[in-house]
């Protein structure tokens, strides 16, 4: 496993980030955290762990610069603002695109609450690179019109009990026009910090992600593939 921390040229400034590459990576893994985390969010640092050990690479970035974080702090005026988080995505899916080490690579986008807004608003913006998205607990309805330009596969990712969020994955995945299925994980709730449920969420975004024949989907993708949501008992 190689790790080492990058710096991301993004609007005139730089954003920090953390790329682990194990031996031989099928891919690399974009990571988008939510409102008012970072890279250094546990959750996603948790989920990255388990796609590395499954042989996947991760970047684990910022969305905001420090000037930007320290105005976020007091204000909250940037954490929602998904255009500017989406750019900040496609600012990173372009600088892996030249770097060596990951030129060559499939990659997935993993956004988590608002970040999945912006993952797949990023996803919009660069169909021929993004092979596939994630969303854990995400926000999709905030991505609006972007949801219909989407090409890549996607998956939703839900906590049983987080109702509010499931009925909103729901509405954005009509919206869909790519293929995607809803994996609802029972009774977890919107952080998924019941026992098990955060490994639930690792184990399926590693299928997602390692799922053969996505990386053949970069164009129109045809009509929409909604199997029915996988409810708990």
């Amino acid at each position: 496993m190689t790790s080492q921390a990058v710096s991301i040229p993004a609007d005139g400034s730089a954003i920090a980030g953390d790329l682990a590459l194990p031996p031989q990576s099928g891919a690399v893994v974009l990571f988008a955290h939510g409102s008012g985390s970072s890279r250094h969010s546990p959750r996603n640092r948790a989920v990255a762990a388990s796609l590395q050990d499954a042989g996947l690479g991760t970047l684990l970035m910022d969305l905001l610069t420090e000037q930007e974080e320290q105005v976020d702090m007091v204000t909250a005026r940037h954490r929602f603002d998904i255009g500017l988080l989406g750019r900040r995505l496609v600012s990173a899916i372009d600088w892996l695109a030249e770097e060596p080490a990951t030129a060559g690579l499939p990659l997935g986008l993993f956004g988590a609450s608002t970040g999945a807004a912006a993952a797949l608003v990023a996803a919009a913006e660069r169909p021929g690179r993004v092979r596939s998205v994630v969303s854990r607990g995400g926000r999709p309805d905030l991505a609006g019109d972007a949801l219909s330009r989407v090409r890549a596969p996607v998956l939703l990712i839900v906590g049983g009990d987080d109702r509010a969020v499931l009925e909103m994955n729901r509405e954005a995945g009509a919206a869909l026009r790519a293929p995607h299925r809803m994996h609802v994980v029972p009774g977890a709730t919107h952080l998924f910090e019941e026992p098990g449920a955060l490994e639930a969420v690792a184990a399926a975004a590693a299928d997602w992600f390692l799922r053969p024949g996505h990386e053949t989907q970069t164009g129109p993708t045809g009509p929409s593939v909604v199997p029915p949501p996988e409810e708990g008992p």
